[in-house]
C-alpha cells in the first residue's frame, strides 16, 4: 500500500530538511517547498494526505496557500507550523481552514502525534488502529495497509488510494469524478479501462460482492458481508 504523503512548506533550509528527515525516517513521503509559488504548484500538479505550512513564507504566505488550495477543492488535512501566537494568527488561521496548529520550537515528536492524529480522522476515530473486513482479513489505518492472513498485500498506488478511499467512506456511493481526482493527478488522463482492473484487482482479494457497481454513478463499499 502506498505511504501517507506529506506538502512540507518551510523557507528555513534547516528546519525544512530536519522535519523531512525525521517524518521520512517514521514512513511518510515528504515533498518539500520553500516558498508559496512552489507549494501551489505542487498543490496543482499533485494529491496530498496532509499539508503541513509555515505561515511567513517567501511569494505566498502559509495563510493564503491554505485559503486559495480550500477554494480549489482541496480537502487535505492541514497544520500550521508558526511563530506567530496572536490570538488574531490563530483566528485567521483556523479561517483559512487549517486543523491544527503547532508554534516554534517544538519537538519532533509532537509534530508526529498531531500529524497521525489528523490522517487517522478520515477513519472517524477509529479506536483500534485496524479495520476488521472479515475473517482474516483487516485494513491497518496509519500504514494504509491491506491485511490478509496476518501479511501485507501488494497493491498499486493507485489501488491503493482507492481502497483508503472506500474505507473512509464504507457504504456511500463514491462517484466515477470524485475516484478520477482522488487517483489520478492533473497531468494523467483517466481511465475507466483501469479503474475497473483496480476494482478488478480489489474484488480478487476481499471478495467480489464488498464493491458494488453502482450503474451511472460509481462503486460503492459494503461494510458488511
Amino acid at each position: 500500500m502506498s505511504k501517507a504523503k506529506i506538502l512540507l512548506l518551510e523557507d528555513d533550509a534547516n528546519l525544512n530538511d530536519t522535519i523531512a528527515d525525521f517524518l521520512e525516517d517514521e514512513g511518510y513521503l515528504v515533498d518539500c517547498t520553500y516558498d508559496g509559488y512552489e507549494a501551489q504548484d505542487r498543490l496543482y500538479e499533485s494529491k496530498y494526505d496532509l499539508l503541513l505550512l509555515d505561515v511567513n513564507t517567501p511569494g505566498v504566505d502559509g495563510f493564503t496557500v491554505l485559503k486559495e488550495a480550500r477554494e480549489s477543492g482541496v480537502v487535505a488535512p492541514s497544520i500550521f507550523i508558526t511563530s506567530l501566537d496572536g490570538v488574531d494568527d490563530l483566528e485567521r488561521g483556523f479561517k483559512s481552514g487549517c486543523d491544527d496548529y503547532i508554534r516554534k520550537p517544538f519537538v519532533l515528536k509532537e509534530l508526529l502525534i498531531r500529524v497521525e492524529t489528523l490522517l487517522r480522522r478520515g477513519f472517524f476515530h477509529e479506536k483500534s488502529e485496524f479495520i476488521i473486513l472479515g475473517e482474516n482479513i483487516e485494513y491497518n489505518t496509519k500504514s494504509n495497509e491491506l491485511i490478509v492472513n496476518g501479511k501485507p498485500e501488494t497493491l498499486g498506488n493507485k489501488e491503493s488510494a482507492l481502497f483508503k478511499l472506500f474505507m473512509k467512506h464504507q457504504d456511500e456511493v463514491i462517484s466515477h469524478d470524485r475516484i478520477y481526482k482522488e487517483l489520478w493527478d492533473f497531468d494523467e488522463d483517466p481511465s475507466d479501462t483501469a479503474l475497473r482492473t483496480y476494482i478488478k484487482n480489489i474484488r480478487k482479494i476481499i471478495g467480489k460482492d464488498r464493491i458494488v457497481s453502482i450503474k451511472k454513478q460509481g462503486y460503492k463499499f459494503t461494510s458488511s458481508q
